[in-house]
């Protein structure tokens, strides 16, 4: 696998960010890592970071890399900080730059595929948020969303539990 750090500039944010990139590369020497990948470009997971991390975590606290590399899957994990993948009244807009200008920059700097079939989004925690909340809005971008331990219920984070609740 190829380990990228891409740094570049917003328009959308208005800001200079950065992603974690990992591309498949064909190997057949380096030990515990058979590469995948062909002639086709490859499918791609886009990977959401949670709300104290950043685009670095799943490769510093995971084996994305090992996982990634049979499948020659490309990973994609953007740098948010803690937006909740989300349009600020305030602040960045976060969302649009996840859902429209991070796509078509990945397509413009990387050779990954743009099919549905072959595209995917995950996150941890916040991240796990942004991926639903990025497939159910784009359901003809995705083949499959997951979200771990995700923050799903962020409306009813929001209301005072009744006294019978048993939250």
């Amino acid at each position: 696998m190829a380990h990228l750090r891409c740094d570049f500039f917003s328009d959308v944010l208005g800001l200079s960010t950065s992603m974690t990139v990992l591309l498949p590369q064909r190997t057949t020497t380096q030990i515990g890592m058979a590469g995948g990948g062909g002639e086709e470009p490859p499918p791609v997971l886009y990977l959401l970071h949670g709300l104290s991390d950043d685009d670095t975590i799943w490769v510093r606290r995971t084996s994305i890399e090992r996982y990634a590399a049979p499948l020659g899957l490309a990973v994609v994990m953007p740098q948010v900080h803690r937006s909740f993948y989300a349009d600020q009244a305030y602040g960045g807009r976060y969302w649009t730059f996840l859902s429209e200008e991070l796509p078509a920059l990945v397509g413009e700097f990387f050779r990954v595929s743009q099919r549905r079939e072959d595209t995917f989004v995950a996150g941890l925690s916040m991240g796990g948020y942004g991926a639903f909340h990025w497939a159910l809005r784009h359901p003809e971008r995705f083949a499959a969303a997951a979200s771990l331990s995700g923050a799903l219920d962020v409306a009813a984070r929001g209301r005072r539990p009744r006294p019978e609740d048993p939250r």
